[in-house]
C-alpha cells in the first residue's frame, strides 16, 4: 500500500513510510507540546520535497518504505493569515526550508468567515479596504463551516491538508458553532478523507477541552497523536503519545512501541528517542 509520509523523518522511518491515504489525524497537545510544530514540520517538508529536493534530501533523506508524495500541501488556519503562520514556521525551522517550501504550500485564511459576527473590528482581520465587497462589509461571505467544507471538498484529495484548529471553532462566529457541530464536522472528516484518499492533520488544544469532549474527537479521527509536556528532576520533555491509529496501531505494538520523546531543530520536529513499552 502506498503511504503518505508525515514528514517528520523518524517517525515516518518508524512506520515505514508513513500514514495509509484517508486518513484524519488528532494533533492533539498541550499548549507549547510540540503539537502545532509537528504540523508546521509536516506541511513545510512535504512541500519541501518539490519545492527543492536537494534541500529535502539534505533535512530529510530518503522516503521510507512505500511511501509517496502528496501532490499538494494545504494549510487551513481559522484565525491566523499567511504572514503570520509564515513567521511561526521560522521560529520552529531553518530559514532555508521555510523560503523554499513557504511557496508550495496553499494557505487558505478563513479569519474573515471565523470572525465576521464576533464584536472584532473589521480592520482587525481584513485590513484596508481594497474592493467593494470589503466596504460593504462583506455581507454576502460565507458561514466558516460551509467556506471550510467546500475548500477540502474541492482540494482535499490526494493530498496532504492541515487545519488549524478545531477547537477555534467552539464559540466561533458569535456563539453560532455549538460543540455538537463541532463533534459532528470531526466525524465527518473522519469519513470524509477516506473517501478522499488524503492524509488530513486537525489540530486540537486538549486544555480547551473536556475529557468527553477530547474522547469525541478521538473516536470520530482514525488517528490521535497526544503531545505532553513530561518532567524529570529539573528539566521539561516534549513527548509524543499515539493514542490510537486504526491501521497504524497494531504495527507500533508489534514493536512495543507507543510513546516518543521529541525535539525541535534546523530541520523541524523530530523524534529524538523511542520508549519501548513492555
Amino acid at each position: 500500500m502506498t503511504l503518505l509520509p508525515f514528514g517528520v523523518e523518524r517517525l515516518d522511518d518508524v512506520l515505514g513510510g508513513g500514514a495509509p491515504p484517508g486518513n484524519s489525524v488528532l494533533i492533539a497537545g498541550e499548549s507549547g507540546a510540540g503539537g502545532r510544530e509537528f504540523a508546521y514540520t509536516s506541511a513545510a517538508m512535504n512541500a519541501l520535497a518539490s519545492a527543492d529536493p536537494e534541500l529535502f534530501d539534505l533535512y530529510y533523506g530518503e522516503l521510507a518504505g512505500d511511501a509517496e508524495q502528496p501532490d499538494e500541501v494545504h494549510y487551513l488556519s481559522l484565525s491566523a493569515g499567511e504572514e503570520y503562520v509564515e513567521r511561526e514556521l521560522r521560529y520552529v525551522m531553518a530559514d532555508e526550508i521555510v523560503d523554499a517550501a513557504v511557496d508550495d504550500i496553499r494557505f487558505r485564511d478563513l479569519s474573515e468567515e471565523y470572525f465576521q459576527l464576533s464584536s472584532i473590528p473589521r480592520e482587525w482581520y481584513v485590513g484596508e479596504a481594497t474592493s467593494l465587497r470589503d466596504l460593504s462589509g462583506g455581507e454576502d461571505r460565507e458561514e466558516v463551516l460551509s467556506a471550510l467544507g467546500g475548500y477540502l471538498s474541492t482540494h482535499a484529495s490526494g493530498n496532504l491538508i492541515v487545519i488549524d484548529s478545531l477547537t477555534e471553532l467552539v464559540d466561533a462566529a458569535g456563539g453560532e458553532i455549538s460543540w455538537d457541530d463541532v463533534a459532528m464536522l470531526a466525524r465527518g472528516l473522519g469519513k470524509a478523507a477516506h473517501s478522499w484518499g488524503c492524509l488530513l492533520l486537525a489540530i486540537v488544544n486538549v486544555d480547551t477541552l473536556t475529557d468527553i469532549e477530547y474522547g469525541q474527537l478521538m473516536d470520530a479521527s482514525g488517528g490521535t497523536l497526544e503531545f505532553r509536556w513530561e518532567s524529570g528532576g529539573s528539566q521539561r520533555a516534549r513527548t509524543m503519545v499515539v493514542r490510537e491509529f486504526r491501521g497504524v496501531l497494531s504495527q507500533l505494538e508489534e514493536e512495543n512501541i507507543v510513546q516518543f520523546e521529541t525535539e525541535i531543530h534546523d530541520g523541524g520536529l523530530d523524534i529524538s528517542d523511542v520508549r519501548k513499552i513492555r
